[in-house]
C-alpha cells in the first residue's frame, strides 16, 4: 500500500514538474499575453511620437497585439530611456530611441543608463536629417543669411533645440565649427516646444527633425533654410543642404529605432523585431515615413547593434575635433 501510494506521489510529482518545466517558455511562446509600453521619451507632436505612435497602430493592425504609447520627455529625451533601463526584461516595455539619447547624450552629460549595456537592441527603423529653420516672417532667406548675420553678431542670435547634447544641438555645433560663427543655444524638452517658440517670434532659429517640422514648413509658419544631410531630402525637395550652401565637408544624418532592457528574452526581442520589420517592409508606411523625411531601414537586432556602437565612436570622434561641451 505504502508503495502505491509513493509511485503515485511520484507521479503526481513528475506530471506536476513536466507541466511546470515549460511553463516559463511557453511564456514567450505566447508573447504578447498583456499590452506592450510603447516609451516615447520625448513631447507629443515631434518626430519620435510620429514613429512611436505610427509603430504602435500598424503592429497592432498585423498582429492584434496591444501597444500603449507612454510620453517620458525630459533630460534631453535621456529621462524615457532611464525609464525603460528599469524595467524587467520581459519585452513588454520597450522604447523608442534615436542618435539623441543613444549615441550622443551619454557622451555629453550623466545618465541613468549605459547604452551599450543596459539596452537591448531589437531593430533600426528609420533615418533622417535634421532642418534648419527660421520663423516665416524672418529675414533670413537662406542659410547663408542666418550664418552672416550670426558672423556680425557672435553669440547674439540664439537657436532652439529639443535637449542639450541631441542630434540637433550636435548638428547646429557642428555647423558653427564648419561655418566659424557662433550662436546662443537654448535648450527645450522637445522640438514641439521650441518649434512653438520659433513661430511666436521668441526663437530666432531652431532646428528639428524633418518630420518634427514638415508640417509647419508645409503650412508656411516656418521657412527651411537647410538639411543636414549630404543630398536634398525627397520631403523638402525644393530645400538645399548645407552642403550646397558651400559646407562641402559637413553632413549629419540621425536613426531611430527600437530598443529593449538588456536581458530581455532572445525569442522575445525576435518576435518584436519580426514586427517592426514587418510593418516597416509596407509600401504605404514607407510612403508616409517618407512623407516625413524619414528613409524606413530595418535590420537584426545584432545589425542594429553594430550600428549603435560605429555611431558612439564616431560621436566621440566627433565631439572632440568640434569640442562640443555641455554647459
Amino acid at each position: 500500500m505504502q508503495r502505491r501510494i509513493f509511485s503515485a506521489a511520484l507521479m503526481a510529482c513528475a506530471a506536476s514538474a513536466f507541466a511546470q518545466a515549460p511553463a516559463s517558455h511557453a511564456g514567450h511562446d505566447t508573447f504578447p499575453s498583456k499590452p506592450i509600453r510603447v516609451i516615447i521619451p520625448s513631447t507629443p507632436g515631434g518626430g519620435t511620437d510620429y514613429i512611436g505612435r505610427s509603430l504602435s497602430n500598424h503592429i497592432h493592425e498585423i498582429t492584434g497585439w496591444t501597444l500603449v504609447p507612454d510620453n517620458r520627455p525630459g533630460a534631453g529625451t535621456a529621462l524615457g530611456l532611464g525609464e525603460l533601463a528599469r524595467q524587467a526584461p520581459t519585452g513588454y516595455d520597450i522604447v523608442v530611441g534615436q542618435s539623441d539619447n543613444v549615441s550622443l547624450i551619454p557622451l555629453l552629460m550623466k545618465t541613468s543608463y549605459d547604452p551599450q549595456k543596459d539596452l537591448q537592441p531589437v531593430s533600426l527603423v528609420a533615418t533622417t536629417p535634421m532642418v534648419i529653420l527660421v520663423a516665416a516672417n524672418s529675414p533670413y532667406k537662406t542659410l547663408n543669411d542666418m550664418i552672416a548675420d550670426a558672423r556680425r553678431k557672435p553669440g547674439q542670435i540664439n537657436y532652439g533645440t529639443s535637449g542639450t547634447g541631441g542630434s540637433v544641438h550636435i548638428a547646429i555645433e557642428m555647423l558653427q565649427a564648419e561655418a566659424k560663427f557662433t550662436m546662443q543655444h537654448v535648450p527645450y524638452k522637445g522640438s514641439t516646444p521650441a518649434l512653438a517658440d520659433l513661430v511666436g517670434g521668441h526663437l530666432s532659429v531652431a532646428g528639428a527633425s524633418i518630420s518634427s517640422a514638415v508640417s509647419l514648413i508645409q503650412a508656411n509658419k516656418v521657412r527651411a533654410l537647410a538639411v543636414t544631410s549630404p543630398g536634398r531630402n525627397p520631403a523638402l525637395p525644393d530645400v538645399p543642404s548645407v552642403s550646397e550652401s558651400g559646407y562641402k565637408n559637413y553632413a549629419f544624418v540621425t536613426y531611430y529605432g527600437v530598443l529593449a532592457p538588456a536581458g530581455t528574452p532572445k525569442d522575445v526581442v525576435g518576435k518584436l523585431n519580426d514586427a517592426v520589420v514587418k510593418v516597416m517592409a509596407r509600401p504605404d508606411v514607407k510612403d508616409a515615413f517618407a512623407k516625413q523625411g524619414l528613409e524606413a531601414s530595418t535590420g537584426t537586432p545584432e545589425a542594429f547593434r553594430e550600428l549603435i556602437d560605429k555611431d558612439i565612436a564616431k560621436a566621440k570622434a566627433i565631439i572632440t575635433s568640434a569640442n562640443i561641451k555641455v554647459n
